[in-house]
């Protein structure tokens, strides 16, 4: 069991959503944003989880569009979390960064490139913070037992587990639904990431491509197979996302996709032996 914010996660409490832009755009956005999330939380009854990316250090391109960085980013993150009410999460790709962040935030996130980088682990784990590890695309399922241990060893046991495909041949990711119950295993809920498992990395050639029509699918299959949680990248325009467009899903569909899944999650669980 472990908390974000106010809200309590643990086995067959209750499905909750990660979702926002994928990088801090402009704080007007990000308000937006936020105001639009607390709305679907009150009409679906999931508790969600603002989330937004001061920095996007590994963008396909040198000159992507990364954020406003560091300092300004928790500005924007601060007033997120004061004026919307929502528990806040953010990438960090440093472990210089963590213990700065955690002064903001209530869960810290480990970009899925970087879960093996043990400073950067162990630096989020020392924050006290809860500490969400995506899993890597070139990683198994079991393998996720090594991060979760370094977290662990720094005292900290708040760490979450996120699927988000795995690389199969050139600019293509696959998920296998198998992998949700693999690293519930290691005791830690499981998120499923509807949106960056439909991403081409890459497939643009300066910028990844993908799939946003899919992203409902997974959702779907992922709750059905017993995630606990969802991720879902969400922006009002995403043609005009600056960060990961083609797999970004407009905020219309999320009141519609949470219902749904929610339901799935609800039925599931009600099947499950006491």
């Amino acid at each position: 069991m472990l908390s974000i914010g106010r809200v309590t996660i643990e086995p067959g409490g209750g499905l909750f959503v990660i979702a926002g832009p994928c990088v801090i755009e402009s704080r007007d956005l990000c308000l937006d944003v936020a105001g639009r999330l607390v709305e679907v939380a009150h009409a679906t009854g999931v508790p969600i989880f603002f989330k937004a990316s001061f920095d996007k250090a590994n963008r396909s391109s040198a000159g992507s569009f990364r954020g406003p960085g560091l300092v300004e980013g928790l500005k924007v993150l601060a007033e997120v979390k004061e004026r919307s009410g929502l528990p806040v999460v953010t990438d960090v790709h440093l472990p210089e960064q963590a213990s700065e962040a955690a002064t903001v935030v209530d869960c810290l996130q480990v970009p899925a490139f970087l879960c093996r980088q043990t400073d950067l682990l162990v630096a989020c784990g020392e924050t006290g913070r809860p500490v969400n590890i995506k899993k890597g695309q070139f990683v198994s399922p079991e393998e996720m037992a090594n991060a979760v241990d370094k977290v662990r060893a720094t005292g900290n046991n708040q760490v979450l587990l996120t699927e988000r495909g795995t690389f199969f041949g050139y600019q293509r990711l696959v998920n296998d639904m198998t992998a949700i119950p693999a690293m519930q295993a290691l005791g830690c809920p499981v998120v499923f990431d509807a949106t960056h498992s439909t991403q081409r990395p890459g497939g643009l050639g300066h910028a990844s491509g993908g799939q946003r029509d899919l992203a409902p699918i997974l959702a779907r299959a992922a709750v059905a197979a017993g995630a606990d949680g969802l991720f879902i990248e969400t922006h009002p325009d995403p043609e005009r996302a600056r960060c990961d467009a083609a797999c970004m899903m407009p905020l219309d569909w999320l009141p519609d996709v949470i219902r749904t899944c929610k339901a799935i999650y609800d039925l599931v669980k009600q099947g499950e032996p006491s």
